[in-house]
């Protein structure tokens, strides 16, 4: 299975603000209710569709310049020559003042963003918020002195499998297009695209060119922002996946206050899938629940007294499949007051209060490492209970993390990773990002270097 993320895209989305109505789920009763139309739905939305073009520079490196020995006898200085790379998606309105979201990955690292309405007016974009565990990102077009029109969010909690739903985009290019389909399935938690894995999942023909757009409900609402597909070709087989409204709320909330990133709850607590054989261990019948694996000391977690081995299997009343599940509702819930966790405990079922609030980051001392090395270009902290949330990590991890890369760095090239744990640099431990930073600075023609990569401790030698 191949899941393709919609990055090409351009996807002209039709959004606008519907009054709510009330509709029963029904089947067509006669050819009269078969013939109804949706085009009511997409002329009240139509007007908040917005193309998104995103451009960077890019190194165009022929790898031939790095070859003494061909610039000895060609004469060529072996300089890297820039080009200009354009990436196209889309967007919707969802702020009369002129937010858009997108998803993040339509302009990540872009140094220029614009964004296109559907007068054919453009406005120059900046980037208000990046939330790359999401993959969406918020937008605000520069010098609009006006009130747009908004597309309103769904309470995406409400959807139900065989609802039908609208995806609107341009798909290849080929001009604005609209599909219909059902929802096929809800929570698909093994997509792999982003760390809130929990997917609306359409049969309504998505393509590269809608990354970014809307999936609209009966009512006019954003169901969920379309981000992926599975395909072995590139064109739909009829499986596409969508980032629920309810997540699209809460980055939206945050731009909206002014933060340049989402604010989250943190749990204080890693928690694991439960197996079969976890399962038969703990006399379950079904497979199903979040199993705690550790808990931070003087975390949320803590406080509200969740232990080690207690099987998390409810959230404010909704049943939690999977650690997914939790991570997904958990990072939902609004910031400042608590929520009611049910976890069985010996058999019995256990009522827990956590407060909502967000992981400290004290200590978390992030930078980028520019001194010539194999660590030139990545971007590391301090594992700071932020930062262990943020990379799935325990807070009482050794070493530094690698929490992003450069394109085209010295690290990327080597095959560095994000979330790749730096323990130890010739021989000297690496306890904080100071000291890996001042390791970087003695040259070294041989690098001995120990990392974790997926719970894997790896020892590397580069050079000699």
């Amino acid at each position: 299975m191949i899941v393709i993320r919609l990055f090409t895209a351009l996807l002209v989305l039709a959004a606008a603000t519907v009054p709510a109505m009330s509709q029963d789920r029904r089947v067509p009763a006669s050819p009269a209710d078969i013939r109804l139309s949706y085009a009511p739905i997409l002329q009240r939305v139509q007007s908040a569709v917005v193309n998104v073009y995103a451009a960077k520079m890019v190194q165009n490196h022929n790898p031939l310049l790095d070859d003494p020995i061909f610039r000895r006898f060609f004469g060529v200085p072996g300089q890297r020559q820039e080009q200009m790379q354009r990436s196209l998606g889309s967007g919707v309105m969802v702020d009369p003042s002129g937010l858009v979201v997108t998803n993040n990955h339509v302009i990540e690292g872009a140094d220029q963003v614009r964004v296109s309405l559907p007068d054919k007016r453009e406005f120059e974009a900046e980037i208000v918020l990046k939330d790359s565990r999401s993959d969406l990102a918020v937008l605000r077009l520069k010098d609009a002195k006006e009130k747009f029109p908004t597309l309103d969010l769904a309470n995406s909690d409400e959807l139900q499998v065989g609802d039908v739903v609208l995806a609107i985009g341009n798909p290849f290019g080929v001009g604005q297009t609209v599909t219909h389909g059902i929802i096929s399935a809800l929570a698909r938690t093994h997509v792999g695209i982003t760390d809130y894995q929990f997917f609306i999942q359409t049969d309504a023909a998505i393509n590269p060119g809608n990354s970014g757009g809307a999936l609209i409900d009966m009512t006019g609402k954003l169901a969920g922002i379309n981000t992926s597909i599975v395909s072995n070709s590139g064109g739909s087989l009829g499986i596409g996946f969508a980032i629920p409204a309810n997540m699209v709320r809460v980055v939206v909330a945050s731009a909206k206050s002014g933060s340049t990133s989402v604010k989250r709850p943190w749990l204080g607590a890693r928690l694991q899938a439960v197996t079969p054989e976890i399962a038969e261990t703990l006399g379950l019948r079904l497979p199903s629940g979040a199993l705690v694996a550790n808990v931070t000391a003087n975390s949320p977690a803590a406080r509200a007294g969740l232990r080690l081995s207690d099987l998390i299997v409810a959230i404010d009343g909704q049943t939690i499949e999977d650690s997914n599940a939790f991570d997904y509702r958990f990072a939902t819930r609004p910031l400042g007051g608590t929520s009611e966790i049910d976890v069985l405990r010996a058999g019995k079922t256990v009522k827990l209060t956590v407060p909502l609030e967000t992981a400290p980051d004290i200590g978390r001392n992030e930078i980028e490492l520019t001194s010539r090395s194999p660590f030139q270009g990545a971007r590391i902290a301090n594992i700071s209970p932020a930062v262990a949330d943020e990379m799935h990590l325990d807070t009482d991890t050794e070493g530094v993390v690698v929490i992003e890369l450069g394109d085209d760095t010295t690290a990327a090239n080597l095959g560095f990773e994000k979330g790749d744990i730096i323990m130890a640099v010739n021989n000297q431990k690496i306890a904080t990002t100071s000291d890996l930073e001042r390791a970087t600075r003695e040259s070294a023609r041989v690098w001995r270097i120990t990392l974790v990569r997926g719970g894997q401790q790896i020892n590397v030698t580069l050079g000699g």
